[in-house]
């Protein structure tokens, strides 16, 4: 039986990899020269180095709400961007 995780989910790739691949596959698309076919295949790894971004950065918000709470810190809030151009 799996582990319990989906096929389909992203394997677990280095996250400053795969940001610099994902910009390397933005630049490619934006010139605009590659064949249909490639530009899809570039947008579907672009898609799934994203789905692993992201699920890296989760993991990492995961960990770091466990360790403020292990050490009984402050509290995880969430982020307002509108907040930070006031100061």
């Amino acid at each position: 039986m799996p582990n319990g995780k989906a096929e389909n989910e992203p394997k677990p790739v280095d996250f400053e990899a795969a940001m610099r691949d994902l910009e390397e596959i933005v630049e490619r698309l934006e010139h605009g020269d590659l064949p249909l076919e490639e530009s899809l295949a570039a947008f579907e790894r672009a898609v799934m180095l994203t789905r692993s971004c992201q699920a890296a950065l989760k993991e990492a918000e995961q960990r770091v709400e466990i360790l403020l709470k292990k050490a009984g810190g402050a509290q995880v809030e969430d982020f307002d961007p509108d907040e930070t151009k006031a100061v």
